[in-house]
């Protein structure tokens, strides 16, 4: 579904990207770790084309997308939802409005009937009952509140692809858990590819069917938990085990 072929990226005279190899499954669940500032947010730009890189190439649903042009990416960015840390919510809109925004934006021929509708299913999806939710507005919702309706916001358009940026980002155990047991859920029931970058180590491994581990600008390792949480890279076993002692130098 999604594939990097030696991908590098500069900004100026910082290289982030360094030659990334990725192939990430169809149809399951794929978490990036790496450490802050490492390019995790980098990758999942490229994918939905915020960034082009320097050099390389990036494959989604069999098309080289790092040379399209704005128009021929809009019809790739249609196939893939993203979900932001803080949920992206349009402070002015009511919830109704934000999950409806993007059926407005590229679709326009629906009927205040059918939006609805699909407000109500996708409130739904996400765990949350669009009767006591729907006119209410961001700053009215709790911070798991605010991701949920976010990702409704993301089905509305039934994506391929989710990309999820930090999910459990800023919330209580409680909530990641909840957010954890969503991803899982959703991948489970949509069939969707996701890809999902965290430091969340526990919460990840909940959610996650395979991993990757980003340092220095590469992918230095990928399988799945068992081979992951078993690697004598001693890159994983560091990060994994949180230690200050090994070849990550904490700044």
């Amino acid at each position: 579904m999604i594939q990097f072929k030696e991908v590098t990226k500069r900004f100026g005279e910082r290289e982030i990207l360094k030659g990334v190899n990725l192939e990430i499954v169809p149809n399951r669940t794929t978490v990036i770790f790496g450490v802050s500032g490492g390019g995790k947010s980098t990758i999942i730009k490229h994918i939905v084309g915020l960034l082009r890189p320097t050099s390389g190439e990036i494959w989604v649903d069999g098309t080289e997308i790092s040379k399209l042009s704005d128009r021929e990416m809009m019809e790739i960015r249609k196939k893939i939802g993203f979900l932001f840390q803080s949920g992206a919510l349009f402070d002015s809109m009511n919830v109704a409005d934000n999950i409806a925004f993007p059926l407005r934006e590229h679709i326009g021929n629906l009927g205040k009937k059918q939006l609805e509708y699909s407000v109500r299913q996708n409130l739904e999806l996400v765990g949350l009952k669009a009767n006591q939710i729907m006119n209410l507005f961001p700053h009215e919702l709790s911070g798991g509140m605010r991701k949920r309706v976010g990702l409704a916001r993301t089905l509305a358009m039934k994506p391929s692809i989710i990309l999820y940026d930090e999910p459990t980002s800023g919330l209580d155990p409680v909530s990641s858990d909840l957010i954890t047991q969503m991803i899982r859920n959703l991948q489970a029931e949509l069939s969707v590819t996701s890809v999902l970058i965290s430091h969340d180590i526990k919460e990840s491994f909940k959610s996650g069917d395979y991993f990757a581990m980003l340092f220095d600008g590469k992918i230095v390792d990928y399988g799945n938990e068992y081979l992951f949480k078993t690697s004598q890279n001693p890159i994983i076993k560091q990060f994994l085990s949180g230690s200050g002692k090994g070849p990550i130098k904490f700044k």
